[in-house]
């Protein structure tokens, strides 16, 4: 079976995003198409990990399901593993916690 008809082992949630989903693990070796080209993965995927769908420069911003979820901190090449070792978050909290490091109701304001 080609490579164009099987299968694909990686799942594009978003047109905008610029990473896929493998819906299997993938061995390093394993040829995968990305947008139409074979790619030849130099390492092993889990289930549910992030692969590149294009290369990305330090600073890049990752998309997944069309939402920002981070940014690249060292280069990676189409096809590789975008993890915790590639990417940080750029979560920001949406509470402020108190002086004393709180962030509940004190007692009085509690309905």
């Amino acid at each position: 079976m080609s490579l164009a008809s099987r299968p694909s082992s990686l799942l594009l949630m978003s047109p905008e995003d610029n990473c896929l989903i493998a819906r299997t693990a993938l061995a390093c070796g394993e040829v995968v198409a990305i947008d139409g080209l074979p790619v030849t993965l130099v390492q092993n995927i889990h289930i549910g990990h992030k692969v590149a769908r294009r290369a990305l420069a330090v600073g890049d911003k990752v998309l997944r399901y069309g939402a920002l979820i981070g940014s690249i901190t060292a280069p990676v090449a189409i096809g590789e593993h975008i993890h915790t070792h590639n990417l940080a978050s750029d979560y920001i909290p949406t509470f402020t916690l108190g002086q004393d490091g709180h962030h509940f109701l004190d007692k009085d304001d509690q309905a």
